[in-house]
């Protein structure tokens, strides 16, 4: 006990004169007999321990603490640097962890390795194409000539500013698209959190829209590039119409689904011109990106054509269900008491 004691005091004076200062010492086998010889006893430091002592001589106190490691767990972790951490033709980044949170191994169909981290085989479908194109909800109350209105003038400047570089319109016509879902979802979560009660699927189903319009740009990311400008103009126009639209969310949801289906209607004339550009010769018809043959489960040999005309239902699809939420509210009824149409692609 005096011999513990000594060393304690003796401790104390070291780090007394030591500083304001972060130190640790690994204590492995080679610590073990000093320990023995200071403290006079048979005590024996773990095998794998690590002591880290900190001092604070603001607030005067010392603190250490001591973690025992297992045999098989490592101090270092073990990186295999390989490609990118969610595109195709690269191999797998893995990374050991004490946590033990390893990536799944995930296979296609025909057993080759799944190559994309930012989508799974499960989430991919093939587009509805026999979808109308034509549906269009005719304005009647106040509420929806204002968003129709609203969106018509949000139209305007596009078509200025883009004009007929279709790539690049739909790069920006996504940026925006891809919020609705995403502010819609987030405001009934936190709405079935305040209320404990369910949302009716509605928050996966917006949710996943969202998604699903990520991934839209995503797409088109590998056809065209933006320019350093036309990041900047995403900043503006992002952060702009998402508070936009979170306050019309919360103040109107009705109007805020209302506005989402006429850019939805806008969207699907906006891929139809794109199409008519590339059938005129004016836009090469490049082959398909990887990414939309795995996420649209198409043919090999398909082409840009193909992935606007699957983009184009996509947009058709969210436009009914965004119109559809609206008309639930106009009944004065909920989202939760009526079955949200998830997966509805």
């Amino acid at each position: 006990m005096m011999m513990s004691r000594g060393a304690t005091r003796v401790a104390r004076s070291v780090m007394g004169q030591v500083g304001s200062r972060y130190f640790s010492v690994a204590a492995l086998r080679s610590a073990e007999p000093m320990a023995g010889a200071v403290l006079g006893s048979p005590y024996r430091v773990p095998e794998r321990a690590v002591v880290t002592w900190m001092r604070f001589p603001v607030v005067g106190v010392r603190n250490a603490s001591t973690l025992t490691l297992g045999e098989k767990e490592q101090t270092e972790e073990k990186e295999n640097l390989t490609g990118s951490a969610g595109g195709a033709g690269g191999e797998e980044k893995e990374v050991m962890s004490y946590w033990g949170v390893e990536p799944a191994k995930v296979t296609k169909e025909d057993g080759t390795q799944w190559t994309w981290n930012c989508f799974r085989p499960w989430e991919t479908y093939k587009a509805d194409l026999s979808i109308d194109l034509n549906k269009h909800h005719a304005p009647v109350t106040f509420l929806d000539k204002l968003a129709y209105w609203t969106v018509k003038s949000m139209r305007f400047p596009t078509d200025v500013f883009f004009q007929r570089r279709y790539g690049c319109r739909a790069m920006m016509l996504e940026t925006v698209a891809a919020v609705p879902g995403m502010v819609g979802g987030m405001l009934l979560h936190c709405k079935s959190l305040r209320r404990f009660e369910h949302s009716g699927g509605w928050i996966k189903a917006l949710l996943e829209e969202a998604e699903n319009e990520r991934m839209h740009l995503m797409t088109f990311m590998e056809v065209s590039k933006p320019r350093w400008y036309e990041r900047a103009l995403v900043f503006t126009v992002q952060g702009v119409f998402f508070n936009a639209y979170f306050l019309a969310y919360l103040m109107s949801p009705k109007l805020a689904h209302r506005i989402v289906g006429y850019l939805e209607e806008e969207a699907i004339h906006s891929y139809t011109e794109f199409l008519k550009e590339l059938d005129k010769g004016n836009i090469e018809n490049v082959p398909a990106p990887a990414i939309a043959i795995d996420y649209w489960r198409l043919p090999a040999d398909s082409t840009l054509r193909d992935v606007v005309v699957v983009v184009r239902a996509d947009e058709a699809h969210h436009r009914d269900v965004n119109h559809f939420a609206s008309d639930i509210h106009y009944q004065g009824r909920e989202l939760k008491d009526n079955a949200a149409p998830i997966g509805y692609h």
